[in-house]
């Protein structure tokens, strides 16, 4: 794991593009001065390579071939070669050399200097190359011509080459009215992209500046119509997180104002039976059985505001998205069957029959995954409501059923109540909601934890009536509760 001493910089928008844009047009600008030499150097050749060439076409026409003896090859001349020499040299910008190659490559005339090609030409083609004369680079113009008899004599060969001053002065020219608005163009492209930048990223400073200006409370929308296209797709996702913020904030005080009235409730009690008792004290009154109730009173209503507090700490252990992360592999009827044997107690003070039905702690078809403190409250919460709403003398049953066909673990709470009618089953998930004609007491929040905590190990519970049995008189229909658990590796 890799460990940094000091959190990234942020990174700028602005400077990102500019890199971007900048950054390659300042590399390419190189490579366009090299392509531009390149071009600059093949355009000036282009005319003088054609005149070398008409100088060595006509030095090829000055070129004759006599026959000194009948069984002899064709020998090669050249007419007139010193008018040759003096019509080539009368360039007085560039050095000009000319060779005449005979049929069996002997010398015939011109500049010895001037070095023989090694790839030859066919007949009357001509071909350019470079070279050097003396140390300095040249440009050579050669083309071969033909002999009397082709068949059997052999062509000669003819060589103009030109010193490359007038093509190097010509390229200077070229390089100079080409790259130099480049070095005033650059600038200015800069200096328009550097504008283009600002201008473009202006409506980002204003959406920013006017976010700002906003009040903490203000969680209206933001105008997507105010905003250009590209940034369109941000507004929205900020605007679908205030609408959550809205709704979560929104939720909270709900939940808090509720909170805050069923605490007054069992906390008025406290002070109104604590009033009580002082007043009987100080009255001098010493009924033992009034300030036993008093006292009887007192107790009951803590045990509500304790219970109600641990239901609002459970509540907010089960809202906690970071507890979903902490899984580990967890037997369920383990956990359900230590549940059961909490509210023994509970149950047997209300005659009530409370029973497991289900596979061994050992047992391993009922592997779930899930964080077992969440899931104990779970089946707690349960539980708990079963009992609760179940009268004197009914029957709840815990049961845990392992599906290795459906790779799922069932959990379910079955209770002999007065059961939940249809309308309401899923309002009794609500935070606070408490079932019409009910008596019982309750936070109202037990549900609530159980549909969150289900949710958060990838499940859903479901209410029904419970099945059949022979129920006691002023026994309903009963309730039945299931949940499913993915089985763990499935």
């Amino acid at each position: 794991m890799k460990l940094r001493l000091f959190p990234p910089e942020p990174r700028s928008l602005f400077g990102e593009i500019v890199d971007w844009m900048l950054v390659p047009l300042l590399l390419l600008w190189p490579l366009s001065l090299a392509l531009t030499y390149a071009a600059a150097q093949k355009l000036a050749h282009q005319p003088f390579d054609r005149e070398l060439g008409e100088m060595a076409r006509a030095v090829a026409r000055q070129v004759v071939f006599e026959r000194m003896d009948p069984g002899q090859p064709s020998r090669a001349r050249l007419r007139q070669p010193e008018t040759t020499a003096s019509m080539l040299h009368a360039d007085d910008a560039d050095q000009v050399y000319f060779r005449v190659l005979g049929t069996r490559g002997e010398h015939v005339a011109g500049d010895t200097e001037l070095p023989v090609p090694d790839e030859l030409p066919v007949l009357h083609e001509l071909l350019f190359r470079d070279d050097q004369v003396h140390g300095e680079p040249v440009r050579v113009a050669y083309v071969r011509v033909p002999a009397l008899d082709k068949r059997t004599d052999a062509p000669a060969l003819v060589l103009v080459a030109e010193t490359l001053g007038k093509r190097s002065r010509l390229a200077a020219e070229i390089i100079k009215d080409v790259i130099f608005p480049q070095y005033v163009i650059l600038p200015l492209a800069v200096v328009l992209v550097w504008f283009a930048l600002e201008r473009g990223l202006a409506p980002l400073t204003t959406l920013q500046q006017r976010i700002r200006r906003r009040r903490s409370e203000d969680l209206s929308p933001i105008d997507e119509r105010e905003v250009p296209l590209e940034v369109a797709p941000l507004v929205q996702a900020i605007n679908e997180l205030l609408a959550r913020l809205d709704r979560s904030i929104g939720a909270q005080k709900h939940f808090l104002a509720d909170a805050a009235h069923q605490l007054k409730t069992p906390l008025a009690g406290l002070r109104t039976q604590a009033e009580l008792a002082q007043r009987e004290i100080d009255g001098g009154q010493q009924d033992a059985r009034a300030l036993k109730r008093s006292l009887q009173q007192i107790a009951h209503s803590s045990q509500r505001a304790a219970h109600t507090v641990n239901q609002l700490l459970a509540m907010a252990r089960a809202e906690d998205k970071a507890s979903a992360i902490r899984l580990q592999e967890l037997r369920l009827s383990r956990l359900a069957r230590e549940v059961v044997r909490d509210f023994v107690p509970r149950a047997m003070d209300k005659r009530i029959d409370l029973g497991y039905e289900g596979p061994d702690d050992d047992d391993n078809a009922a592997r779930i995954l899930g964080q077992p403190l969440l899931i104990r409250e779970l089946i707690r919460n349960l539980v708990d409501n079963a009992l609760r709403y179940t009268p004197d003398g009914g029957v709840v049953t815990v049961r845990v059923t392992a599906d290795p066909f459906g790779q799922v673990v069932v959990l379910q709470v079955e209770d002999s109540g007065p059961g939940i009618a249809e309308a309401e089953r899923e309002l009794v998930f609500r935070p606070f909601y408490r079932t019409l004609d009910n008596e019982a007491e309750g936070s109202g929040l037990g549900l609530a934890i159980v549909k969150e905590i289900a949710a958060r190990h990838d499940s859903a519970v479901t209410i029904g009536e419970a099945r059949p049995r022979t129920a006691a008189p002023g026994h309903g229909p009963g309730a039945l509760f299931t949940l499913r658990f993915a089985l763990a590796g499935s």
